[in-house]
């Protein structure tokens, strides 16, 4: 890296030699990989890790004494750490392993919904909320008796502050949102939300899925109370999950799950429980992809925050103006804040044919309506194709891709 006037100049070239599977060609092109709302790729690093795990200290954590069981579980723990610092949680305690962002905001719903919310209660998400941040507060709202509401957007796809004094009241006990959307790539309001919902008595809970690996995160300072994100989406490995909680709600929210680990006594009689964290992390967790996921970490700290949104920021504008430039070509959210993802529609031509087109020219991007349904009923469109960017995208692919879209297009007319 080079320092510059604006700040570091980031070896981009020297990233993409970390991550081995940009190293390919897809139906005989070099791969572009734009995909990476949905997963982005992983370090030579990561993979290492969790290799030489299995090769070396693997064992089940916590209970053993021998020597692999130790080693293992200092590792497992370890990452605790790292991801405390990494989001500024208070404790370690308040960090709980999960499989995925998904499973984290069930078990908050199902947890905490069953202990707090009530009859005639309100849960308020948003119109741009990923399914696994609209199914779990249905499945509560219905088994309790509550009522689940929605903050609206404007056309460019901003939740509509102005109308959030009439929508949370005294009734309201949970607002749940996303920091950024993954179909959009709307960057919300979070301590303006948080205020608000404070203000009344409810609490906050933050898909923080498409927002950790591009923005700052000061849990402490966001004051949110349940913070939820997915190692996959951070250069980590899938199917694990964090979620960040405030200690005074963790402890009096019962378990989401029954089984080892999350347990003190059991008896046929009674059953007491285990501490926080591991009161919610019943059975053996993924301990490889834990321990591997510090690698991650490390990477992201390594680069730096600021370097990535910086270089995402230049190549989602880079594109932007490129596809604003093309006949057809309809952009679908246009935030004043966003993160460096574009879903778009072309006149004429189906989202899945678009992806098709685009693979047999080694272009990856995703096509549908991503999990978010509703917000594609809200624009009254079926779904878009999207393409998101990571640190290790390079303006020279986004040119490729703006020429195989032109290209596209034109065999179509």
């Amino acid at each position: 890296m080079s320092k510059t006037l604006t700040g570091v100049k980031l070896d981009i070239e020297g990233i993409r030699k970390e991550f081995p599977v940009l190293n390919q060609e897809v139906n005989g092109k070099p791969l572009i990989y734009f995909d990476n709302a949905a997963t982005n790729q992983k370090p030579q690093r990561v993979v290492d890790a969790l290799v030489d795990h299995y090769k070396k200290d693997n064992a089940n954590i916590h209970r053993g004494i021998h020597t692999l069981a130790e080693r293992s579980t200092a590792a497992f723990e370890d990452t605790r750490k790292v991801i405390q610092r990494f989001i500024n949680a208070n404790e370690a305690e308040e960090i709980i392993f999960t499989k995925g962002t998904s499973e984290s905001i069930n078990l908050v719903a199902s947890s905490w919904g069953r202990k707090f919310l009530n009859e005639g209660d309100e849960v308020l998400i948003s119109t741009m909320e990923h399914h696994s941040n609209i199914v779990p507060w249905q499945l509560i709202c219905e088994e309790r008796g509550a009522t689940l509401k929605v903050m609206p957007i404007n056309e460019a796809g901003e939740i509509v502050i102005e109308e959030l004094d009439g929508l949370i009241t005294d009734k309201t006990k949970m607002v749940a949102f996303n920091h950024a959307s993954n179909s959009l790539g709307t960057i919300n309001p979070v301590k303006v939300i948080v205020e608000k919902a404070h203000a009344v008595g409810a609490k906050v809970l933050v898909d923080g899925a498409q927002s950790t690996s591009h923005l700052e995160v000061d849990v402490q300072d966001l004051n949110v109370d349940f913070f939820a994100f997915s190692a996959h989406k951070m250069y980590g490995p899938t199917g694990l999950g964090i979620l960040y909680g405030k200690r005074t709600l963790l402890e009096k929210m019962p378990p989401y799950q029954g089984g080892g680990e999350m347990i003190k006594d059991v008896s046929f009689t009674k059953t007491t429980y285990n501490d926080i964290p591991y009161k919610f992390e019943a059975g053996t967790p993924d301990i490889a992809n834990v321990i591997a996921f510090k690698k991650a970490v490390e990477f992201i700290e390594e680069v730096g925050k600021e370097n990535i949104a910086a270089h995402e920021k230049e190549l989602l504008d880079y594109a932007t103006a490129k596809m604003e430039s093309i006949d057809g070509v309809k952009i679908v959210g246009k935030a004043q804040d966003k993160v460096s993802v574009i879903s778009f529609q072309v006149e004429g031509i189906h989202h899945f044919d678009l992806g098709m087109w685009m693979d047999a020219k080694g272009i990856a991007v995703r096509t549908g309506h991503h999990c978010t349904q509703p917000l594609m009923d809200h624009y009254g469109i079926e779904g878009t194709a999207r393409a998101s960017f990571s640190v290790y995208n390079t303006k020279e692919e986004i040119d490729i891709f703006v020429e195989a879209l032109k290209d596209t297009i034109s065999k179509f007319r």
